[in-house]
């Protein structure tokens, strides 16, 4: 069919649709566009922009065939209390069908001190798992095997002591290092523009990273370097547009420095991963991930000359949106995680972790988290969406989204490179206003009603005190520093301060490599605070400024 005859029919719909409209008024607060047709999408060249999976520039994903071979890894994220108590939900977790763990760490760990630190008390093994030493990580894998277990990490800041105590684990099983598979976050970027758990400024943050990334290039090939995380920056408050922009853009300045440290693209590249958010409009989530591998392809292959495949390809850990769980009506959640699943599916991610319907509340139960990964199963073997690749494609709407996600954030990324890049745009505050205003205009849309959240500004209904939930008890503080101080009278303290001794030294040499000198003293049972605080002391610590 021509498009003038497409153009012709699309009139005489519109035409229509006044009649109808005058009958039945729309809903308020819409899109502009009801419809798309060929018309949207008459510029797309197929072969360029959209091609076929696990092809340049990866629109349709980065696998030929998908899940038709193999299912994304259902990732459960958990970690809470003690060592022990999150080992049994791990060993839980992998009994009932998870292909793989993803640890959450309390905040004191999060932002490397110990938890008998006075700044940690009361926040022991609340929002994660306590881990203060190897120890506590021998603990925490105990009776699994790490060399077929998929690990992904949540820990920024101090992630390359994290790190290094998951190598001596592994090597205490007898695993070598570079057999070792998973995935460490350790996006300091985002977390001066979204989350706020660091704790060196930029640039000694920007060192570590580059040294893990040398560091297991040679030593711990298989190994996920990085997760540049799109998803921290939409529970703020950002577009999916901005999610996918400012996390590319942090991309592009972890690759600067990696190359200004001497590596070359693809001896990094292909280690690179991502991690976004799947949030409630379903299709617009699929157009995101659609978009972003496109977007990737063209900055690595155009930018930085990438040449292997694998260094192009945009590969992805989603996570379902814990900002779009709410107290109200808590089943309600199994239902939108159902559909953040579905989204994140048919949007091709590489690997899955789905929230529980009481993380409103507090830290899911084992009957939540059984739930949350039943509703994975049930989409991949029952819905049918995991029987072919990337099942919207050539939908008008679809591709034009896509099209004009695609759009947005290379606004918003050459916006940033005008501005200096990622590191000076977030120095700036650029980003983090960005996202506030983003936030601010969700929230009074959902409080003038523009915006329907079900059973919060609209369906409410008279609810009972939830019950049945999962607390961790304050003693769980005071038997862990117990435990900490158990260790450190038994270790052999001249080791650990030689090797904190030599770590300082390191550090002030700008051209050593950190993670062999972390990982000699994490062998001693030095502590993650004590650790963190030779770096400390060399580094400073960052204090958040915003230029509005």
């Amino acid at each position: 069919m021509s498009n003038e005859k497409i153009q012709a029919g699309l009139d005489k719909y519109n035409a229509s649709v006044e009649k109808a409209t005058s009958r039945f008024p729309e809903r308020s607060h819409l899109p502009e566009q009801r419809l798309y047709t060929p018309l949207d999408i008459k510029d797309t060249d197929y072969a360029d922009e959209i091609g076929f999976p696990g092809m340049y520039p990866y629109t349709r994903g980065v696998q030929p065939t998908m899940y038709r071979g193999r299912f994304w890894t259902m990732r459960m994220y958990a970690g809470f209390s003690t060592a022990a108590e999150s080992n049994k939900r791990y060993r839980y977790l992998i009994e009932s069908g998870a292909t793989g763990l993803s640890c959450a760490f309390d905040l004191p760990t999060q932002i490397g001190y110990d938890s008998d630190d006075s700044i940690s008390e009361g926040e022991v093994g609340k929002v994660g798992v306590a881990i203060d030493s190897l120890a506590d990580m021998e603990v925490l894998f105990d009776q699994i095997d790490l060399g077929k277990v998929s690990t992904s990490m949540t820990i920024n800041a101090p992630a390359s002591v994290l790190l290094a105590m998951y190598i001596a684990v592994a090597e205490k099983q007898g695993v070598p290092a570079d057999q070792l598979k998973g995935t460490i976050q350790n996006d300091i970027l985002k977390e001066y523009a979204a989350r706020g758990t660091y704790i060196f400024p930029p640039r000694p943050s920007m060192r570590l990273i580059t040294n893990i990334f040398e560091y297991c290039s040679k030593n711990v090939p298989k190994w996920n370097t990085i997760s540049i995380s799109g998803y921290h920056i939409r529970e703020a408050g950002s577009t999916a547009s901005q999610e996918i922009a400012f996390t590319i853009a942090d991309g592009i300045a972890y690759c600067e420095a990696a190359i200004k440290a001497g590596l070359h693209i693809d001896d990094f590249a292909g280690r690179l991963s991502f991690f976004w958010n799947a949030h409630n409009n379903v299709l617009e989530e699929v157009a995101k991930f659609r978009a972003s591998r496109r977007v990737w392809a063209k900055v690595m292959k155009e930018r930085f000359h990438a040449e292997k495949p694998k260094s192009m390809m945009l590969r992805v850990h989603t996570q379902t949106a814990g900002s779009m769980l709410t107290a109200q009506q808590p089943n309600n959640n199994i239902v939108r995680v159902a559909l953040q699943t579905a989204a994140a599916v048919m949007g091709g991610t590489q690997s899955l972790h789905t929230n529980s319907r009481d993380e409103a509340l507090a830290l899911p139960t084992e009957e939540s988290v059984m739930i949350a990964l039943r509703t994975q199963q049930i989409v991949a073997y029952e819905s049918g969406l995991a029987d072919v690749i990337d099942p919207l494609a050539g939908s008008y709407y679809v591709e034009a989204l896509t099209n004009k996600i695609e759009k947005e954030a290379w606004e918003y990324i050459n916006k940033i490179d005008e501005i200096g890049g990622a590191v000076a745009a977030i120095e700036k505050g650029y980003i983090q206003k960005e996202i506030q205003d983003s936030a601010y205009k969700w929230q009074m849309d959902v409080e003038s009603g523009a915006k329907t959240i079900v059973g919060v500004n609209k369906f409410q209904i008279e609810e009972e005190p939830p019950k049945g939930l999962l607390k961790v008890d304050a003693s769980v503080g005071v038997a862990q520093c117990k435990r900490l101080a158990d260790m450190k009278a038994k270790r052999d303290n001249d080791a650990v301060k030689a090797a904190l001794a030599d770590l300082k030294t390191a550090c002030q040499d700008e051209n050593e490599n950190l993670m062999p000198h972390i990982l000699n003293a994490v062998r001693t049972y030095a502590t993650l605070g004590e650790i963190c605080g030779v770096m400390r002391e060399v580094f400073g610590e960052y204090e958040a400024h915003v230029n509005l």
